[in-house]
């Protein structure tokens, strides 16, 4: 008996050892080592955890190979030999306790970044082209999904935060909420090749070049110097936001001042008994950039008339404004809010209101972009009682313009602080192995169009550095056509960022698509992103995978003068012609730099360009504008990018 008993109690106490070892050892994983994920095919991959334990062993199925390292301060790594792209796989992790990653594909891994465009998914607030049958036939278990979340940071991360608990395969269920050019893009790859991708999409709307870009990379630049230090010291950050809010203050108060609707520090447009009858009518909710105001910048007023039945309760009214709002009744302020992504929630005492009619009147100013009161069938005046439709015609007046207003002050606040989301959002990738990039960035930096030239190139080379490949491929997307039509030629800040956007294909294994012809004018997200991950897709086909097809239009790459013709050649120039009829989008311009419409023709594959109205050119541009409608394309039937002969100075050159 007291030999069994001595045989049971040495059993116990060893399961209790080898289960507190197992417990004390239980290995970490990166987030993005997990299930289903992807790994790059023919590569040295680093892969890595943490520990208790004092070694771990790592075991792939594809070659039945066992790694072995130490574990020091916690932490350990390999570098995993992987081979032509296959699968599925396993990875087996063993420190004591075991755990076992499932369902893993060898292929080619593709980093996606950027802003809203890039970030815009199929359904939720994208609901691009089709997106209920591009979701029905998202069945693609080879392409595989990996979601960063919104994160910055002052100091880079060793940690990426992600959605979904991982990698995902993509799906009807699983695709929805992705973003549709990353999707498009990988999805032409695998249709063409049947290599599987994994897709790591890490992009964030509304962000600026500058917080994607390392500090280290940025400090050689000297432009966001302060900003930085800012980052690193409590007493410069509270510094630079004192010296800030000194500035907005002056800067709102001239705002004030210029405003027409305001005298003597009174809102005299909101006033009830003020006479609109000579305003102008615009349909709310709505952006005023599409209702007749073009590409207006500055402060709109609106007002709009409403009856009631009663005034014996309180009223509430919401909607959205961009960028910022103020509201009155009766000429009774009620309330003001900042931010052109906040709803506004607004409650009108009843000691404001009368039996009877009543005057709402809202002040919108906008910076940037689009402007105007926007929202849907929420824009209603309520109460308990009464509830009142207030979409439909609304009195407009404009109250200052922001070409006459000063700069408006600007500090980085939050993700767009200079390399605060390369700190969360890149940095904690540089060891994971990738094939390549595809960008699609640069609507939040058009003020700023002439420093982008620097910006760039100087992201693609740092993400090199960072990412330990020297000749990376980066594939881009030069922004979209948007905004209202111009009758005549003139100034666009849109189109010096699509120039800088241009000059950086001279930066080696890079690529452009060029997307003027599929924007929309009223949409700054254009809801065809089919072909835009097609088109990045063709580039990285020909460059990339060996394959043969056309991905680029006509390139511009010289001019010469004859006469009163300015004579165009261009790279890419087979089968160079007007997509319609005649060639258009071109104009010209002498020494007093004053631009004219122009004629143009295709003649030995090059472009001719005159007008009567310039006897003696010396310049030539191409749809050299925010919203252009050039035709010129090629072979592929790609269009050609915008351009210009000139170096003369642009609007956005003095401006960082």
């Amino acid at each position: 008996m007291k030999k069994q008993f001595f045989k049971k109690t040495m059993l116990v106490l060893t399961l209790f050892m080898l289960s507190s070892n197992a417990i004390n050892a239980a290995v970490s994983l990166p987030s993005f080592f997990t299930d289903n994920m992807v790994l790059q095919q023919k590569s040295a991959v680093p892969f890595w955890g943490e520990s208790d334990a004092k070694s771990v062993t790592i075991t792939t199925s594809w070659d039945k190979k066992t790694y072995t390292s130490k574990v020091v301060n916690g932490k350990w790594n390999v570098v995993l030999k992987t081979p032509v792209y296959g699968g599925p796989f396993t990875i087996t992790i063993n420190d004591g306790a075991v755990k076992t990653l499932n369902n893993i594909l060898i292929g080619e891994v593709w980093l996606c970044s950027g802003q809203s465009n890039m970030e815009m998914p199929l359904e939720g607030w994208g609901k691009i082209d089709n997106y209920k049958e591009e979701i029905a036939n998202a069945n693609y278990p080879q392409i595989r999904l990996l979601q960063a979340e919104h994160i910055e940071s002052t100091l880079p991360l060793s940690t990426l935060k992600v959605q979904h608990d991982g990698w995902n395969v993509c799906s009807p269920k699983t695709i929805a909420d992705f973003s549709a050019t990353a999707y498009f893009f990988a999805r032409k790859i695998y249709k063409e090749k049947k290599i599987p991708i994994g897709l790591i999409h890490s992009s964030w709307g509304g962000t600026l070049i500058e917080a994607w870009t390392s500090s280290g990379a940025l400090s050689t630049i000297h432009d966001f110097d302060a900003q930085i230090q800012a980052m690193k010291s409590e007493v410069d950050a509270n510094a630079l936001l004192k010296k800030y809010n000194a500035d907005m203050a002056v800067w709102e108060k001239k705002v004030s001042d210029s405003d027409k609707g305001f005298g003597a520090g009174k809102a005299i447009w909101a006033a009830s008994n003020f006479d609109d009858s000579s305003w102008e009518t615009m349909k709310l909710p709505s952006f005023f950039d599409s209702n007749g105001l073009g590409n207006f910048d500055g402060i709109v007023w609106f007002r709009k008339k409403v009856t009631l039945t009663a005034n014996d309760t309180d009223f509430t009214l919401s909607y959205f404004a961009d960028d910022d709002d103020m509201i009155w009744v009766n000429g009774n302020y009620i309330g003001e809010t900042k931010g052109y992504n906040v709803e506004r929630h607004y409650t009108i005492p009843a000691k404001f209101l009368k039996k009877g009619e009543n005057t709402i009147t809202i002040r919108v100013f906008d910076g940037a972009g689009n402007g105007g009161v926007y929202g849907d069938e929420n824009f209603i005046l309520k109460s308990a009682k009464q509830s009142i439709p207030l979409a439909g015609n609304w009195k407009y007046k404009i109250g200052a313009d922001i070409k006459d207003l000063p700069v408006r002050p600007y500090l980085a606040q939050g993700q767009n602080r200079p390399s605060a989301i390369y700190n969360a959002m890149i940095a904690p990738l540089r060891d994971y192995k990738i094939k390549g990039v595809i960008w699609y960035q640069g609507e939040s930096n058009a003020e700023r169009a002439y420093q982008y030239q620097t910006l760039f190139p100087l992201l693609i080379n740092d993400w090199r550095d960072q990412f330990k490949d020297k000749n990376l491929p980066f594939f881009f997307v030069q922004l979209a056509n948007y905004k209202q039509q111009k009758q005549e030629p003139g100034d666009s800040d849109w189109a010096e960022l699509r120039e800088a956007q241009f000059k950086t294909l001279k930066v080696s294994n890079t690529g452009m698509a060029v997307t003027t012809d599929i924007g929309n004018g009223e949409d700054i997200h254009p809801k065809n992103k089919q072909d835009v991950g097609g088109r990045l897709a063709n580039i990285a086909l020909a460059k990339v995978y060996n394959v043969k097809i056309d991905y680029s239009g006509p390139l511009y790459k010289s001019y010469t003068i004859k006469g009163n013709t300015v004579i165009l050649d261009f790279d890419f120039n087979k089968n160079i012609k007007a997509r319609d009829d005649t060639l258009k989008g071109f104009s010209i311009a002498g020494s007093d730099q004053k631009f004219y419409w122009a004629e143009a023709k295709i003649v030995n594959g090059k472009v001719e360009v005159h007008s009567e109205k310039v006897p003696n050119p010396v310049a030539v541009r191409y749809n050299w504008a925010d919203n252009p409608d050039g035709n010129l394309t090629n072979a592929s039937g790609l269009p050609a990018s915008s351009f210009r002969t000139d170096v003369w100075a642009g609007i956005t050159q003095e401006k960082k």
